[in-house]
């Protein structure tokens, strides 16, 4: 079965770090475009990162640019979203996004989430 575990979230004072992952199974995880979406309560869903099959990432949202840091590790099927510097603001649900890189499949698989809280 297809899964995509995120991991890694939980209560964190400004200025502190945190480091999700998310874990994936079921799928080819080498041909798909691996993503980091948030949500935070009162706000539509923002595309936080974005990582090639290759490792070529950007960072989508303006407000995370220079603090957060996306990566993979085919080997391990798994992505990475590096959080430094984080402020109030960034507290929300982030979850992971899987989705077909080639023209000769489609899919697009989300995880459950994993909570951060940013808060003195």
């Amino acid at each position: 079965q297809v899964q995509l575990v995120e991991s890694g979230g939980g209560l964190v004072q400004p200025g502190g770090s945190l480091r999700l992952s998310c874990a994936a199974s079921g799928f080819t995880f080498s041909r798909s475009t691996m993503s980091w979406y948030r949500q935070a309560p009162g706000k539509e869903r923002e595309l936080v990162a974005s990582s090639s099959t290759v490792g070529v990432t950007i960072t989508a949202a303006d407000s995370v640019k220079g603090r957060f840091t996306m990566s993979r590790d085919n080997a391990k099927n798994t992505v990475y979203l590096q959080m430094n510097s984080l402020k109030p603001e960034d507290t929300a649900v982030y979850i992971c996004n899987a989705r077909s890189a080639y023209w000769n499949d489609a899919y697009n698989y989300w995880g459950q989430g994993t909570q951060v809280t940013v808060s003195s």
